[in-house]
């Protein structure tokens, strides 16, 4: 087999989770990969480093902003400039479906593959769809989604519930590994606190203030962000801190006893499947579009998580909210085992393909 698919979607790393779960069952299943990204986007890095052998196409596109910027009138251009760049991309590589995970630089992806007559496959990992997808959803033979409670707001004869989809990856974590890359000995019970892959200031704030009452019982893992290092807590004993990790975080994940995070799909759905105890703070519906929120709630309705909303968050909130998922862990975790079974990334392939042209 000789055919090729084109995945797209950027702009944080929640957006090419999915598209790294998959890129190995399609590249067993004989499928040329190609990737279509932005040129400094989070995408790039973690496709190229990731699988090296997929080629990566770099496109102009804008920024969809819910907020006014002078960028809102000249981003337009771009979009139409990375459609024209995305058309010529397709008809080079020929795809015979194309996947989109959503993020800017998916429309103009999207917008191409319509002019070119090649079917895209869409999916959405959010209670609610992102403005990406809306845009995309007209151009898109079929779009499926993590939630149930998604369908509600798209048209019923082409849209699918899969439910979560985890990279094999995840499971095939090291405890052992994950101590070690700490330098952490399995004494303490560990918790491993992640603002998402920008990082979030607040969460950091909160966390390093409750370092004092939090390091003499736990040792504590700290994804904080590209630029968030503090280098005055470097020689803390059982605090280990990271702008950011790859390949390292399956080990860390299940080195972890508690997780504290933001509420992104892919991640809370990853932190359900290794059946971790968490802590969600999601975004504020000032920063975001609300989606982490709709998030959160839906994972305490089911157990599977304490909820603490930003607008809440405090020292102390954050210390009263860490002791209530401690306390609760083990309610939590005969929830998550009960949960339903994730879809496997065979199975998301064989979702996609069946609508190649």
């Amino acid at each position: 087999m000789n055919k090729s698919i084109i995945l797209t979607g950027g702009g944080t790393a929640g957006h090419v989770s999915l598209n790294e779960a998959i890129i190995p069952s399609l590249l067993e299943e004989g499928y040329n990969v190609h990737y279509i990204g932005s040129h400094n986007g989070i995408e790039k890095e973690l496709i190229t480093n990731a699988f090296p052998d997929v080629p990566y196409h770099s496109i102009k596109s804008g920024k969809l902003r819910r907020y006014f910027s002078l960028k809102n009138f000249t981003d337009p251009f771009r979009v139409v400039v990375g459609i024209g760049q995305a058309f010529a991309i397709l008809r080079k590589v020929k795809p015979t479906v194309i996947f989109s995970k959503g993020g800017f630089v998916s429309v103009p992806v999207v917008m191409a593959a319509k002019l070119a007559n090649i079917p895209v496959v869409v999916h959405e990992s959010d209670v609610t769809p992102g403005l990406a997808n809306k845009l995309a959803l007209p151009f898109a033979s079929h779009i499926f989604t993590v939630f149930k409670e998604t369908m509600q707001h798209l048209p019923s004869d082409k849209a699918t519930c899969t439910g979560s989809i985890i990279r094999q990856q995840l499971f095939e974590g090291s405890r052992y590994k994950g101590l070690v890359h700490c330098g952490f000995s399995s004494e303490k019970k560990i918790i491993l606190v992640m603002g998402g892959s920008l990082g979030s200031v607040v969460l950091n704030d909160a966390l390093r203030k409750n370092l004092p009452e939090l390091l003499p019982k736990y040792n504590v893992i700290h994804l904080c962000g590209k630029g968030n290092l503090d280098t005055s807590l470097t020689s803390l004993q059982g605090y280990k801190q990271f702008e950011y990790v790859t390949t390292e975080l399956p080990d860390l994940l299940h080195a972890a006893n508690y997780i504290v995070s933001r509420a992104g799909s892919n991640s809370i759905f990853e932190f359900l499947a290794l059946q971790k105890p968490m802590l969600l703070i999601p975004l504020s519906a000032s920063k975001s579009r609300g989606d982490q929120i709709l998030n959160a709630k839906l994972f305490k309705k089911q157990g599977f998580a304490e909820v603490l909303e930003e607008e809440s968050l405090t020292k102390q909130s954050f210390m009263k909210a860490i002791q209530d998922l401690i306390e609760h862990e083990d309610v939590m975790i005969d929830a998550m085992i009960d949960a339903e079974r994730p879809k496997t990334p065979k199975e998301m392939v064989k979702l996609i393909t069946q609508y190649e042209k």
